[in-house]
């Protein structure tokens, strides 16, 4: 099974209409939301001019088939604590928002489509840019 997981900058990536990266989710058998980057997103639309738009938008997105949001559970919340631990013992922490995710990530054996470089840092964390 193929799985997808989008970064903020992914996800924004996405609704400007990048047609590589649309196609590169269709080709996914589930595409992954983490709930906090779900946060990050209404985060933005609130401090932004276009809320109702890009509720409307995100709303869409989640209602595709196949795509679903990935909770905060307590193996992801196990998981952030080890990786906080590695990436500080290494000197390369990361924004813990980013953490959180990866540990999302980790969790469910997706494959990471984001931005963000220093997601490499993250041991076992597969990257994809788009």
């Amino acid at each position: 099974m193929t799985r997808i997981c989008l970064d903020t900058s992914a996800y924004g990536l996405l609704m400007r209409g990048d047609v590589g990266l649309r196609t590169r989710l269709e080709e996914a058998d589930e595409v992954l939301l983490p709930v906090t980057v779900l946060g990050e997103l209404h985060a933005g639309f609130r401090m932004g001019s276009r809320r109702e738009e890009n509720l409307a938008g995100l709303n869409a997105f989640l209602n595709e088939g196949g795509v679903r949001i990935v909770p905060t559970t307590d193996n992801v919340a196990e998981r952030y604590g080890v990786l906080v631990q590695q990436l500080r013992e290494r000197g390369t922490p990361i924004p813990t928002n980013d953490i959180w995710i990866a540990a999302a990530v980790l969790e469910t054996g997706a494959r990471l489509i984001a931005y963000d470089a220093h997601f490499r840092c993250v041991m076992g964390v597969l990257v994809e840019s788009p």
